[in-house]
């Protein structure tokens, strides 16, 4: 019988080392980045919640063209309020942008890259395999050694679990431009700069926002479970609701994260046919 490999040792090592001569530098960076998460949370509670539900109403009326949506976060977010749930979804709400805004520009440089080059898409390709398998909670675990408990690890979590979509549709989307389209760039004198930005980005844009707005939503599943290691919000309350088995408050603070999803995937999924209607 083959002597088992000790894996995990390996890994504990690594972690230990890591956290040895790295983790001074990352809490540094985690009191940085919580002012920032805290400041953009502040932001975002600063008009009086009627006045943002109008504000959020005309920006989903702006981008839809239509009243369902514009109704939708009337009626959802208004309800948001009456619960009492209004500074927990605001908190989730902040986490989720602020996660989604980092896998972005981590994730759409990545693309880029691997659509650019096919060796760095060899490497990208299987670590973002590795990275949509491992289940969720594994990401929290080496996050609390380098940046504490609280947002800061729920967001670093959270980022490293949904930046993959923007990385494969990044590079997907550059990938199915027309060849004859980059072949007629190229009879122009086009340089490689020029043709990224002046033709690839443009008629990709569509199937990056699409991969943004799957970021997003995989951001908003890892609510629930940023709240184990300290993140507020209706995640937060959702944990509540678990230890205490109170299936309502449970009810109310997942029907949260609901609204949340809509709103934000409704929105993205106008943006997207927007960006289409244009290159078009």
């Amino acid at each position: 019988m083959l002597p088992r490999l000790p894996l995990a040792s390996y890994v504990d090592s690594l972690v230990e080392f890591l956290v040895e001569h790295v983790s001074g530098f990352t809490r540094a960076g985690s009191e940085f980045m919580l002012g920032l998460l805290d400041n953009f949370e502040q932001m975002l509670l600063l008009p009086p919640p009627w006045l943002f539900i109008l504000l959020l109403a005309g920006i989903a009326w702006w981008v839809t063209r239509k009243p369902g949506l514009s109704v939708f976060v009337v009626l959802g977010f208004g309800l948001l309020w009456n619960l009492g749930l209004w500074v927990p979804s605001i908190s989730t709400l902040a986490l989720v942008l602020s996660a989604t805004l980092l896998s972005v520009l981590i994730g759409v440089p990545c693309g880029i890259m691997a659509a650019m080059y096919p060796a760095v898409r060899k490497v990208v390709m299987p670590v973002l395999d590795v990275m949509q398998t491992m289940p969720a909670f594994v990401y929290l675990i080496p996050a609390i050694p380098f940046f504490g408990i609280g947002k800061v690890s729920a967001v670093v979590a959270t980022v490293i679990f949904s930046v993959p979509p923007a990385i494969r549709l990044t590079c997907l989307g550059i990938q199915q431009v027309p060849q004859d389209l980059v072949e007629c760039s190229e009879a122009f004198g086009a340089t490689r700069m020029q043709r990224l930005y002046k033709l690839e980005l443009p008629l990709a844009m569509p199937t990056i926002v699409a991969g943004v707005n799957q970021t997003i939503m995989l951001a908003l599943s890892m609510a629930v479970i940023a709240a184990m290691i300290g993140a507020r919000g209706l995640g937060g309350e959702v944990w509540k609701a678990i230890q205490r088995l109170n299936i309502g408050m449970g009810f109310e603070a997942g029907l949260g994260i609901v609204i949340v999803a809509i709103t934000l995937d409704r929105l993205f999924r106008a943006l997207a046919q927007r960006s289409s209607g244009k290159c078009a």
